[in-house]
């Protein structure tokens, strides 16, 4: 979509000569149609008239169900492909587990609570006001700068997930005002000023994102849908329950708490207040008390001059550190030769030095005597505080020094900076430097020269990780900030995420836990504070640069010990889907405590006890997925003008209702609703509940999904708490960031457009499966078209032709060998669908499953494919590929195969039969003798072009010998008990002194290319110790390689192939075939032959 200004040219891929794609699109379109006609997603929990069984688990035992969610997605805009990615997850987890027999829900509702909406229509009606109703008197594109911070979110802790930009900066490309915005969303320009109306925006999104959502084939129930805020006031009744039943379990609490706020305004500055920085939160620092125990001449005179008696108080550098567990490790103290700091009267007998800016945010914590005060004693230039004596705090050295840092910003932090060489990159490269330098930075050289303590040790960079890092990475100075940063990075999730204390009374416990212990003890020793300050620039509309502040609020009580405790429980139970996010989350829960839950300004649900407010967006979306159990019932369309099933008003929806239908108190004495309804609609909850899987990006771990666990915790019954929560990465797009100003950017509705519904799923699928970003690649969206449309027109000429095809028993080795494999990667692809690895799902499921066909089809070519291997290979293809690619799957189900019934309800394939071991194993050696063949083809033909003493003419008719061994080599067997001996069946390791052992026995040359074979045998093969170390084959050679010789033949073009067995030491070799006895006439080839891997010549006749 072009952006307003014309000057963005897209980035993405154009697409030529697109009848095979339309093709697709087409039946894609038909099969849509039909689904919706079919009603075949919307889905119910058995009825009375099925089953008379009441109990759910009972219920749930014999009639099977999935409930998968993801995060709604907010309605000012329509969905990009990113929005695609996150969805594509539960979507294809849902067409998996239908195709197990389950009532399979997913649902999707509109959320449109918050500022975003009413921020963007207050700027649109100021536009309007300014530019006219068609914004005919805006000024050109490059006179509409509004001005902007440079700076935005600063790394802070690198343990937690942000993006690098807010949200308004991600989304607004090169637009400036909200009008630009608006018509780059594709909306015509006269249509624009209804949108300064902030309900408009909940008519127009949602039926978009049905729209785009069906588009791509997703499996929504889409009864189930509804706006969030007072719009629909059915949902506003759920919100109000939730909020009343978390007060009534003293779970919202009011008090102060940590807030970005304006000093100038003298209120707190939320997202819709702010120039710049939306989404930029508190970051809470540790500010460490640092004591100066002797003072430098040149500071002695400098306070003197400005009358401050340093006898008088105690003076402290304040240092805000993120990291207060590596306090043991202090060997100096940073300050700025380039900063005048300010020493702030804190108490009658105690001053803090720091920078103004800090001072200001502490005036506003509780910190300094008076709110919003900040008493300056002097000033003092950094400079002056050089070589002072200092105490820092838990350091083993009991004196330390004040030492020069020039990269110190004034405008992070609070302007000093402590130092930890051993776990800090930037501060080992920095004492480094000064111990190199002593005269150049004015010091004394043994006060840099402090050996780094260690605190900390790591698996991948020992006690010394910074240390360590430095060395890794070669850096040689403090100026090499790139790769400090990258260095800075590791070395602190390293620690947090792996580390263990070697000091203090934690010694031996995980950092993750020692943190927040230490930290504590600190405060409580009087040696420390907590101190905050925004994570990034924030700046008022007034041009104020904002601070925190502590404020009286309502909020949430997030951290209270026995609900953290509870909430723990959860998540070590659920399933994460990866360790990354189970490490994020286990962060999350180690410093998440209170979070406002109320705000003054935008759209949503009124707090119930104190109007004046509203419940913030991300307080009234924890737990409606146990709405969507029930929404049906209640109303019929998403904003709630006409009644469901249940015929209540909303009215009648009490809090007493709430809490019968989510199972929390028995049935309601003074409802009007009919009491059948009520049972139906608890029957329904109590069916679906809990819910299996959450599916959201990484970003919202911070928050959102962290929250969505406490809130079951708090609200529903322990056998109710999910079961799942599913993150991902970002998407890239053609593996750069997603950008509407650079044009590399797609909405899902031009992603299906472009491609088809099927290859955006497939591509979708390949992206990746892991926590980290994945990458939507245009290239191979596009490859999908022609591979898909192949494929189809393959199934439909083998059908069309399928009386021509051979028949009866299907016994012959290339048969039964096929048959073995496509039960191998049945089985292997469903496994990849239970741990939803999607990636893998598509290479088993679809690009092997297809190379076996190949494989098969090409090895048969003479004799032909068997109509049932066929059959069976066309049908298991469908099914394999339904939850990924299900229109196609439909086309070939029901169009090719003439399925009576929709694929949508068929059933996972199953093997056959068992894997057949032996004849896996058979069918990989006809496969690596057929490609060692071509590959000493193509060895022979390379000497030929560099020697003339090589006669092989590939042109010539050739003769392929095979010589096969029956026995392994008497001088394997020493080295085989070498390898016996030193295997861990366990952990599929070696012991570290197998290579020199091996190297004891000599014969090294010929010894480690054998030993490492048999090493790949058990670890990267994974084959039985007891078949490697038996020194057996699990199938007859000779009988393989007599019945695979058709396929040698064809592999070099020539009916020229003997087969001979051979036996160590001798110089006669027969024919498998005759019988004969012959002079071995290649004796090189006939000596290498082993077991399994038959010496082969190939010569000119």
């Amino acid at each position: 979509m072009p952006a307003a200004n014309g000057n963005v040219q897209a980035k993405t891929l154009v697409m030529e000569n697109t009848e095979k794609r339309d093709a697709l699109i087409a039946a894609e379109k038909k099969f849509q149609q039909k689904w919706r006609d079919e009603k075949i997603f919307e889905i119910n929990p058995p009825s009375s008239a099925e089953t008379s069984i009441t109990d759910p688990d009972e219920l749930r035992e014999k009639y099977p169900k999935f409930f998968g969610t993801m995060a709604y997605p907010y309605m000012n805009g329509v969905l990009h492909a990113g929005h695609s990615f996150t969805l594509s997850k539960v979507e294809f987890q849902t067409g998996f587990e239908r195709m197990l027999g389950k009532r399979s829900l997913f649902p999707l509702g509109f959320h449109c609570t918050g500022m975003p909406i009413k921020a963007c229509a207050d700027k649109l009606t100021r536009e309007i006001e300014m530019f006219g109703p068609l914004f005919e008197n805006a000024p050109p594109a490059e006179e509409a700068e509004v001005p902007i911070a440079t700076e935005q979110l600063g790394k802070g802790d690198p343990t937690k997930f942000k993006g690098k930009k807010s949200k308004a900066a991600a989304k607004t490309g090169r637009a400036k005002f909200q009008f630009e915005i608006m018509l780059q969303l594709g909306i015509p320009r006269e249509e624009v000023s209804r949108f300064a109306d902030p309900l408009y925006w909940l008519e127009y999104f949602p039926p978009l994102c049905e729209r785009d959502c069906n588009a791509i084939g997703a499996r929504i129930d889409w009864r189930r849908s509804f706006v969030t805020t007072d719009a629909n006031p059915y949902y506003d009744a759920f919100v109000r329950w939730q909020m009343n039943a978390l007060k009534a379990l003293n779970k919202v609490k009011f008090g102060l708490r940590y807030t970005i706020y304006s000093a100038k305004d003298g209120q707190p500055c939320m997202d819709h207040d702010r120039q710049s920085g939306e989404g930029v939160n508190p970051q809470e620092y540790t500010g460490i008390k640092i004591q100066i125990l002797e003072w430098p001449q040149t500071a002695l005179e400098s306070l003197k001059s400005a009358n401050v008696d340093v006898s008088s108080k105690k003076f402290s550098l304040i240092a805000a550190t993120l990291r207060p567990e590596t306090m043991y490790g202090q060997t100096c103290c940073f300050v700025s030769p380039n900063i005048t700091y300010g020493m702030y009267e804190i108490s009658d007998s105690e001053v803090y030095i720091c920078t103004a800016r800090a001072a200001k945010n502490m005036s506003f914590q509780n910190i300094t005597p008076v709110r919003g005060e900040a008493k300056l004693l002097a000033q003092i230039s950094g400079k002056d505080l050089i070589g002072a004596k200092i105490h820092a705090p838990l350091s083993i050295y009991n004196e330390v020094r004040v030492l020069p840092m020039e990269t110190i910003l004034a405008s992070k932090g609070t302007g000093v900076v402590t130092s930890v060489p051993s776990d800090s990159p930037d501060d080992y490269a920095t004492v480094t430097d000064l111990a190199k330098k002593p005269e150049y930075y004015g010091i004394e050289k043994e006060w840099a020269c402090l050996e780094p303590v260690p605190i900390i040790s790591t698996p991948s960079y020992g006690d010394l990780t910074a240390v360590a890092l430095v060395k890794e990475f070669k850096i040689q100075s403090s100026k090499d900030k790139d790769l400090l940063a990258k260095a800075k990075e590791i070395a602190y999730k390293e620690a947090f995420y792996q580390g263990t204390m070697l000091i203090g009374p934690y010694k031996g416990e995980k950092v993750e836990v020692a943190k927040n212990k230490v930290k504590n003890d600190l405060i409580e020793a009087g040696e420390a504070f907590v101190y905050n300050e925004p994570e990034g620039l924030v700046i008022s509309r007034s041009g104020d640069e904002c601070i925190v502040s502590l404020e009286d609020q309502w909020y949430m009580d997030y951290g209270e010990s026995e609900w953290k405790e509870q909430t723990s429980t959860l998540l070590h139970r659920m399933n994460t889907y990866s360790l990354e996010s189970l490490h994020a989350f286990e962060y999350v829960l180690g410093w998440l405590k209170n979070w406002a839950c109320a705000r003054s300004y935008g759209l949503g649900t009124r707090l119930p006890w104190d109007p004046q407010y509203l419940v913030e967006s991300l307080s009234d979306s924890t737990v409606y997925m146990a709405y969507y159990t029930i929404a049906h019932h209640l109303h019929s369309d998403i904003f709630g003008k006409t009644k469901g099933i249940a015929n209540a008003a909303p009215e009648e929806m009490t809090d007493e209702v709430f809490d019968y239908v989510f199972a929390r108190a028995d049935f309601p004495k003074h409802t009007t609703i009919a009491e059948d309804k009520l049972k139906e609609m608890r029957r329904e909850f109590e069916y679906f509940y809990p819910l299996d899987v959450r599916v959201s990006g990484k970003d919202l771990i911070n928050n959102h999904l962290t929250f969505f666990l406490y809130n079951h915790c708090a609200l529903f019954q322990e056998k109710y708490w999910p079961r799942g929560v599913r993150t991902n990465g970002h998407l890239l797009l053609n593996n750069e960031k997603m950008s509407k100003s650079t044009g590399n950017f797609m909405t899902l509705n031009e992603v299906v457009k472009k491609f088809g519904a099927d290859c955006a799923r497939i591509t979708l699928a390949d992206a990746g499966d892991t926590f980290e970003d994945a990458n939507f690649d245009e290239s191979n969206a596009n490859a999908m078209i022609l591979r898909l449309y192949n494929m189809r027109e393959w199934c439909e000429e083998q059908i069309a032709n399928i009386d021509k095809l051979r028949t009866g028993p299907f016994d012959s080795f290339l048969d039964r060998a096929f048959e073995n494999e496509l039960n191998i990667l049945v089985s292997a692809t469903k496994k990849n669908y239970e741990s939803a690895f999607y990636k893998a799902a598509l290479k088993t499921g679809l690009y092997d499953f297809q190379a076996a066909r190949d494989y098969y089809r090409e090895a048969v070519a003479e004799a032909g494919m068997h109509r049932d291997l066929v059959l069976r290979y066309i049908e298991q293809q469908a099914l394999l590929l339904t939850p990924i690619a299900p229109h196609w799957a439909e086309y070939i189900w029901t169009d090719v195969l003439k399925k009576p019934q929709s694929v949508q309800v068929a059933l996972f394939p199953q093997p056959s039969k068992p894997e057949d071991k032996a004849l896996t194993a058979a069918l990989e050696y006809v496969r690596d003798v057929t490609r060692t063949i071509r590959e000493t083809e193509g060895a022979n033909i390379k000497k030929q072009k560099k020697s003339k003493a090589v006669t092989f003419d590939p042109k010539k008719p050739t003769k392929l010998v095979l010589y096969i061994a029956l026995q392994f080599p008497e001088w394997q067997e020493q080295y085989v008990d070498l390898v016996r001996d030193a295997f861990d069946r366990i952990s599929l390791s070696f012991s570290p002194e197998l290579t020199s052992k091996v190297q004891k026995l000599g014969d090294m040359k010929r010894a480690m290319p054998f030993v490492n074979h048999i090493k790949f045998r058990l670890t990267g093969n994974k084959e039985s110790p007891e078949v490697v170390f038996n020194r057996k084959l699990i199938f007859d050679e000779i009988e393989i390689a007599k019945l695979a010789v058709a396929i040698f033949k064809r592999s070099i073009g020539s009916e020229n192939v003997n087969v001979y067995v051979v036996n160590e030491a001798s110089k006669v070799a027969k024919d498998v075939f005759t019988g004969e006895e012959v002079p071995i006439q290649y004796t090189k080839e006939a000596e290498a032959a082993v077991p399994g891997s038959p010496g082969i010549a190939l010569v000119n006749v």
